[in-house]
């Protein structure tokens, strides 16, 4: 047995825990869940949404949640900051607190009419954007020492993992879609969103954790940025392709320049979109196969059902880099866009000795 363990690699065993660890933290709240038909999707919609507690798994009837702060405005009351906790009595039911009660959906609301509240707490999304950015801050940081340390020299541990990946974004998104010439102007954004959006992707993915790029608002933001930044660099071509396209004829210019300003909206919304649906799908997915363990309730189903969620789960890992680079990419393409400059055409001897 002594001689099978140590031969045994080390990634078989970590792999194996972490797929204990999954089934049990999932599986404790799906039981916990599984007295009525619509506990379940409850629970897979608990799970995905944003929450002022920080809820890690449940055994049995013992909750592991840590609580965030509340902080909330009020022109009547004033500010109030308390812990989520307050909300919770003994057994783990909402009560009102302050003058303030958790609804159904866990929005905080007056208990008295005529009320008005800003809530701006930290909400598990937001902890767990903190806790990326400070992941983020220590890679770069440290990578960043690392070069100054080792000038000139290749690069060595976590800078030799990182650095391909960068240089991917460079040689593979940027230059190809906006061109050598203007490509490093956009370069810290496009290195921001893609790192930004694979390690939350990941975070997302450990149980227990938020499900940051999956919620609207965060990928709503992040197309808001390339709204923006499209538009404050687009040239004078750029604008021009709107509102009066080349080579279209005056009388369809009313048609043309709405469909064009419509798409100028249409690009960012397909990325807010796209980001959104295709991580919250994959999470509800895995949450819903391993609901089908109590849902049929039968001991049959069980392993079944653990491969199919643990396969998912590496899926997600693929599906984790791949939204990041399709989100990077869009975002280069649309940059490109604005900044591409107008082509004239070539005089009639080049055009002859080309094709000569």
């Amino acid at each position: 047995m002594v001689r099978t363990f140590k031969k045994t690699p080390l990634k078989y065993l970590i792999f194996n825990l972490f797929v204990l660890f999954l089934a049990t933290a999932f599986s404790g709240q799906l039981y916990a869940a599984s007295g009525e038909e619509d506990n379940k999707t409850a629970f897979i919609g608990h799970h995905i949404s944003d929450s002022h507690e920080w809820h890690f798994a449940t055994l049995g009837h013992t909750h592991f949640t840590l609580p965030l702060p509340v902080i909330l405005y009020s022109p009547e009351k004033g500010v109030d900051v308390f812990m989520s906790s307050n909300f919770l009595d003994g057994d783990h039911n909402r009560v009102p607190y302050n003058g303030y009660e958790l609804d159904s959906h866990d929005k905080i609301q007056p208990v008295e009419a005529g009320i008005n509240v800003y809530d701006l707490s930290i909400t598990k999304n937001v902890a767990s954007m903190l806790i990326s950015v400070v992941i983020l801050f220590a890679i770069f940081l440290s990578i960043a020492n690392s070069y100054k340390q080792r000038k000139g020299k290749a690069p060595s541990g976590l800078q030799s993992f990182i650095e391909p990946i960068i240089l991917f974004v460079r040689d593979d998104i940027a230059i190809p879609n906006i061109g050598r010439a203007k490509y490093e102007r956009f370069m810290p954004f496009l290195l921001t969103v893609f790192f930004f959006i694979w390690v939350n992707n990941l975070m997302g993915l450990l149980p227990g954790a938020a499900n940051l790029t999956g919620n609207i608002s965060v990928t709503f933001v992040l197309a808001v940025f390339t709204f923006i930044i499209t538009n404050i660099n687009g040239n004078k071509n750029y604008w021009k392709h709107i509102f009066a396209t080349p080579g279209v004829p005056w009388w369809l210019l009313p048609i043309m320049i709405p469909v064009e300003l419509l798409g100028v909206f249409t690009k960012p919304f397909s990325l807010m979109v796209r980001l959104f649906a295709n991580i919250t799908a994959g999470h509800i997915i895995i949450l819903s196969i391993l609901a089908l363990i109590f849902l049929f309730e039968s001991i049959a189903v069980g392993p079944v059902s653990v491969a199919f969620a643990t396969f998912m789960n590496f899926l997600e890992l693929l599906v984790a880099f791949l939204q990041a680079y399709v989100f990077t990419l869009l975002s280069a393409i649309y940059f490109g866009g604005a900044v591409e400059e107008h082509h004239h055409d070539e005089p009639e001897e080049a055009v002859s000795k080309a094709a000569a």
